[in-house]
């Protein structure tokens, strides 16, 4: 069941970013999943909650793989807040049609499926605050700057991987572009020595 679900997600987040959310029919996912039509209605009532759907999967990923990642590595807040960008990215890469999309179709989305979008993408960034925020506690990083943008700055700097992708693939491999804009972010906000 998890798989069928999986296989119409990865169909309809390819379509619709390739042709755009209005250009794909649900015969179009379901040929291009492999199934029938009917299965994808026992899944999503209509197309717009299929694109919500897509949306919503990237951003529970983030949600669930960004604050497990963060706490592995320990309790030092720059070490911490790599650690979550590197997620961000890592989740980014993993599905770019869906990071496009969701930053392409969202207007397309009722008042409660933007509604929602927002609130996850919220959730998913307090975990890099609280990283921030101690790292201004513990003397590391700068007042300077609220820790709001320095996340925000963070958020966009990692779909920046899926939005420009073509552009970046042939020069930075993925750990390659984290390192480097990460370092450029903690000279900005890190308290000289």
């Amino acid at each position: 069941m998890r798989r069928r679900h999986r296989e119409i997600l990865d169909a309809a987040a390819h379509l619709m970013q390739e042709s755009g959310y209005h250009a794909v029919s649900m015969q179009s996912v379901a040929d291009r999943a492999g199934i029938s039509v009917g299965l994808i209605y026992q899944y999503f009532n209509n197309k717009e909650a299929l694109l919500r759907a897509v949306v919503v999967d990237i951003l529970e990923d983030f949600h669930e793989r960004v604050p497990a990642a963060m706490e592995r590595s320990g309790g030092d807040p720059a070490e911490r807040l790599l650690c979550g960008f590197r997620t961000f990215c890592e989740v980014i890469a993993a599905k770019p049609e869906a990071t496009v999309l969701a930053y392409r179709e969202s207007k397309t989305l009722s008042r409660e499926g933007r509604d929602q979008m927002k609130d996850l993408e919220i959730k998913t960034s307090l975990p890099l605050k609280r990283a921030v925020i101690d790292g201004i506690e513990a003397g590391l990083f700068t007042e300077d700057f609220n820790p709001d943008l320095v996340v925000h700055n963070l958020v966009l700097v990692a779909h920046g991987w899926a939005l420009k992708h073509w552009n970046l693939a042939p020069t930075f491999s993925l750990e390659e572009y984290v390192g480097q804009q990460f370092e450029l972010l903690l000279r900005a906000i890190r308290v000289p020595a």
